[in-house]
């Protein structure tokens, strides 16, 4: 069912501000909203587009929700949503590094703890949900744990891609004799020419931005080619990113290193994507392009290439996953993602969160009212953060 541009615009606008946590905190509201709540796609659908977002360079969260947009409204529909879910945590940034002042004081720990514990508590609801649905047999729970013991072992973006194809095999294997199941397709609402469209968008890009600086281009090239390099060549979501962005602006001394930093500590305290440092590295820039426009050029350079990736990829993957050995393979998949979230649980969302009895009953009191009372997630957002101001102050 096609949805008007306007309307997706709005969905993803209300998710852009309140979507705390980062990127597999993302994963969980998008579950809530598209799979619980309005019913979009299924379990198994929505499983099946992490994974492909999940193999593919850049932004997994912002790649899901583009991917979800394109679903409703076609390439206009998935732009609506990337704008949608990126405008608020960008305009946050821009704001930040325009301010004179700083952020600090035990008030701003405090809610930046809280928004801390809230995420605990979204993903554990995606993990349990997610968990009943994708893996109800022993096999699969199976492939499950062994992805959480992967992810754990290898904590980066190789580590993510080995439990994925890990489970893939493991699927094709042990599911074999499961009957197929062509339910649940995420329609795509664009054609095969604008797929080989983008595919060769992002390889002409991606060649021909550093021939354009080692030509000589301008500062401006320069910039996009940084940012456009940086989002093209990253796994594993936002935190990866980080030093690749770090190298292309700080070692070149476009950026100084403690503007870097706080522009970091800042965009964990924003809702929406982590990529979003872009815009306020934009802003900073020694020279110009900088300010506004700096930030639109960063911001639009480091997300276009996970954006065109995820464009390329959609027409093909339906007839794909229709075909019997890859809805095995992708039966294995869908627990192996499982079982990644259930290792983001534990790291970097429940260490980085969870530092005594107090954050531990916050977190608790979260979960419970989002999966048992089912209250809105910008509601749970609020009074979790209010927990994490409370505990600050004792």
């Amino acid at each position: 069912m096609r949805e008007h541009l306007g309307s997706i615009f709005r969905i993803f606008l209300a998710l852009g501000l309140t979507s705390f946590g980062g990127p597999i905190a993302h994963l969980g509201y998008y579950r809530r909203e598209f799979v619980e709540r309005r019913k979009w796609l299924t379990e198994a659908a929505y499983a099946d587009l992490v994974a492909l977002c999940q193999f593919l360079p850049g932004p997994a969260s912002s790649q899901v929700s583009y991917a979800l947009g394109v679903s409703r409204g076609g390439i206009a529909g998935g732009l609506a949503a990337w704008i949608g879910f990126t405008l608020p945590s960008a305009v946050l940034m821009v704001g930040f590094a325009y301010a004179s002042g700083r952020l600090g004081g035990p008030l701003a720990a405090g809610l930046l703890h809280g928004l801390k514990l809230v995420a605990v508590a979204v993903v554990a609801q995606a993990v349990w949900g997610m968990a009943r649905t994708l893996c109800p047999d022993r096999e699969r729970a199976s492939i499950a744990v062994l992805a959480t013991l992967v992810v754990t072992v290898a904590a980066t973006a190789v580590g993510q891609i080995a439990a994925i194809a890990l489970g893939g095999v493991l699927g094709l294997w042990l599911g074999r004799a499961e009957p197929t199941d062509a339910a649940g397709r995420l329609p795509v609402m664009m054609s095969r020419r604008a797929a080989w469209i983008a595919l060769a968008a992002f390889g002409v890009l991606l060649v021909g931005l550093p021939l354009a600086v080692s030509g000589g281009a301008g500062r401006g090239v320069a910039e996009v080619e940084a940012f456009y390099r940086a989002g093209a060549l990253v796994f594993g979501g936002g935190h990866v990113v980080l030093p690749l962005l770090e190298a292309a602006v700080v070692s070149p001394g476009w950026v100084s290193h403690d503007a870097f930093l706080a522009g970091y500590g800042a965009a964990q305290a924003v809702p929406g994507p982590l990529f979003t440092l872009a815009a306020y590295l934009g802003v900073v820039m020694s020279e110009p392009p900088n300010g506004v426009a700096g930030a639109t050029l960063c911001l639009v350079a480091v997300f276009l290439p996970g954006l065109l990736l995820v464009t390329g990829a959609l027409p093909f993957w339906d007839a794909f996953r229709r075909r019997a050995a890859a809805q095995a393979a992708m039966r294995g998949v869908n627990a192996a993602v499982v079982g990644i979230l259930l290792a983001a649980l534990y790291q970097p969302v429940w260490t980085s969160a969870v530092k005594g009895p107090g954050d531990f009953v916050v977190a608790l009191v979260a979960f419970v009212l989002l999966v048992v009372w089912a209250l809105p997630s910008w509601s749970v957002v609020l009074l979790t953060a209010l927990g994490g101001v409370l505990l600050a102050g004792r």
